[in-house]
């Protein structure tokens, strides 16, 4: 996650680490723009790079991960061109989980994504778009972040080339690549924590509070976890300056409040009704049952710890230490110069200060209801045992993600010591009052000459190990040929579903997902890999299972037929009026046999048409 770290005691428009009492030497304009172009560029290849595995066969690749995520998001990216296409709501649809549909809004929908990419979904295709779009999130995100360093932190370009790299190829980051693209698209962030402390500016509190709420409100629509945690990221950070400037902090209080309601109130009235929808709109929910996420904190032992998926990992690491999301991950050689960068610079630094609170305060706050250590739950109460199941907002969240917001210190920490080594200046700030400037009139010394080429080998060599290899990707058959030549055409009319076997869910149908993806969604389906409301309007993962479903699915479990009564022909047939079915499809699969068994024991025997089995269920319904 990118959550870069400014330093607000001086003038906003050019915020930087310490003041610099003389102006230095102007640079030419063309060496810093040929450095930016040359930055954003090693970051686009390095985005190519790590979507590198499923561009060797785009349209049969799915991530070897988590690829239902992967399914998922490929419908994601045909849902924004369905309903840009059909000009229907975008909020619900009633292509997945059919009858019921499926609260957009209540979902990782990317919308602020997939709407606007729906002409390229058009035309190269989902499992296109989503390469496409994985790999380009994932390089715009260290391309903001650069700008942000650049431009309000250091004044070296190399330091802000590896914070910026760092924060949007942070370990976490690309660990989340793994089929869940809303937690890379972190493009927006480094600009909505510029733009959080730029609100005391005097003079621009009107321009600052819009220019706020816009960015607000469209990371809204692309991931709202991510907003959160950058909103507890800032709320800390303002802190942190607070208490250790209050006099210029108290000066500026009144201004920086004013903008932040015209940005909250902005914010606000464009995400009103989407926001509204979400929380009270059809199949929407109240929490989680059980609160199942509170129990996903991080283990103490994998702050050190190479992740799976850079050149030092290795996935056996995962059974020590267990399946949970590698969000922090940094690998003993990082945790060790991060440690030492904080204690050289945090008494020179105020910004290194602001890093050390966010450090500190997330790595607590990302340990769940226990205390864990090298996969042993100890008898030790984590911070989470004392916050409550159902307290708004935070009922959704996993512990472990805090740890995103370590993440992002870190980088921004990696970039202050770049800067500090090369004897970098942060940009000139405007004039400012004597008591100001006195407070602030603190220079870092040139470092030793011995000290730079070491400093500079140590965070070299701390960030090799977790350089990312290319995702791993597996393949996934493609749908029948009767699917995507259309033959199923003449069976669905309009108001009808067509009924794939297995019914998609969280954990079976995989590849039946695709069926409705890879088509446009051209036909409403059954079921679906999405969160809705279950017993007492809480959330559940999937669609509540009907009688003939949960007998597909201990059905493929088993392997074997189970005996079929005519209480299960009748459920079949209830459950088919349910989906208001026409056709029930049945292509090839490892289950292929089982399954056409168990379906003809219930309607009867199937056709062969083109490579699919069919049961022609109209008459039935």
């Amino acid at each position: 996650m990118a959550v870069p770290v400014v330093d607000p005691s001086l003038n906003p428009a050019s915020v930087a680490v310490e003041p610099v009492v003389a102006d230095p030497p102007r640079r030419p304009r063309r060496r810093p723009v040929r450095a930016d172009v040359l930055a954003i560029g090693a970051y686009a290849l390095l985005g190519v790079f790590v979507c590198l595995n499923y561009w060797g066969d785009v349209q049969h690749r799915v991530s070897s991960h988590l690829p239902t995520d992967h399914s998922w998001f490929e419908w994601l990216f045909a849902h924004g061109a369905y309903s840009v296409r059909h000009l229907e709501n975008p909020l619900f649809t009633a292509r997945q989980n059919a009858p019921d549909g499926v609260n957009m809004m209540a979902n990782t929908s990317l919308l602020g994504v997939t709407l606007p990419l729906a002409p390229l979904t058009l035309l190269l295709g989902p499992q296109v778009m989503y390469a496409l779009y994985l790999g380009g999130a994932l390089g715009a995100t260290a391309g903001t972040s650069y700008w942000m360093l650049s431009r309000h932190l250091v004044r070296s370009r190399g330091a802000a080339f590896v914070g910026g790299a760092f924060l949007g190829f942070a370990p976490g980051i690309v660990h989340h690549a793994n089929g869940q693209p809303n937690f890379v698209s972190n493009f927006l962030l480094p600009l909505i924590v510029v733009r959080v402390l730029r609100l005391g500016e005097p003079g621009r509190w009107r321009r600052n509070g819009i220019a706020l709420g816009l960015l607000v409100a469209y990371q809204i629509f692309i991931n709202e976890e991510m907003l959160l945690l950058t909103a507890l990221a800032c709320l800390v950070i303002v802190g942190a300056y607070a208490v250790q400037r209050p006099r210029a902090a108290w000066a500026r209080a009144g201004t920086f409040l004013a903008a932040l309601g015209v940005g909250g109130g902005l914010a606000l009235l464009l995400a009103a009704y989407p926001l509204w929808f979400q929380f009270n709109g059809p199949q929407s929910y109240r929490g989680l049952q059980g609160g199942v996420f509170h129990s996903w904190g991080e283990d103490l032992a994998a702050f050190v710890t190479f992740p799976r998926d850079t050149v030092a990992g290795s996935e056996a690491v995962e059974q020590t230490i267990g399946l949970t999301e590698q969000n922090s991950w940094f690998g003993w050689p990082l945790a060790l110069v991060a440690l030492v960068a904080l204690a050289l610079l945090v008494r020179r630094s105020r910004a290194a200060r602001i890093v050390a609170v966010l450090v500190v305060g997330f790595t607590v706050a990302a340990i769940g209801p226990k205390v864990r250590f090298n996969g042993v739950e100890t008898a030790i109460d984590g911070p989470w045992a004392y916050v409550p199941d159902d307290l708004p907002l935070v009922e959704m969240m996993m512990p472990t993600r805090l740890a995103l917001v370590v993440a992002g210190a870190v980088g921004v920490l990696l970039a202050l010591a770049w800067d500090a080594l090369a004897g970098g200046r942060p940009p000139v700030p405007a004039p400012r009052s004597a008591p100001e400037r006195a407070d602030d009139a603190v220079t870092p010394p040139t470092p030793r000459r011995w000290l730079r080429p070491v400093g500079y080998a140590a965070v070299t060599l701390a960030l090799l190990p977790l350089f990312p290899r290319p995702l791993p990707a597996q393949h996934v058959d493609p749908p029948p040929h009767f699917i995507t030549a259309g033959g199923w055409r003449p069976y669905v009319p309009a108001g009808r579903t067509l009924v794939p076997v297995p019914i998609p869910s969280n954990v079976h149908g995989l590849p039946t997902l695709r069926w409705s993806a890879l088509t446009g969604q051209a036909f409403p389906i059954p079921g679906g890999y999405f969160i809705g409301p279950g017993p007492e309007e809480q959330g559940m993962f999937g669609a509540p299972n009907r009688p003939t479903s949960t007998l597909i699915y201990s059905t493929m479990d088993a392997g074997t037929l189970p005996p079929i009564t005519a209480e299960h022909r009748r459920q079949a047939v209830a459950d088919l009026r349910f989906w208001r079915a026409s056709v029930v499809v049945l292509g090839a699969n490892p289950d292929e046999t089982v399954l056409r068994d168990l379906m003809t024991a219930l309607l009867g025997p199937p056709r062969r048409v083109d490579d699919v089995w069919l049961w022609d269920v109209r008459g039935l319904v």
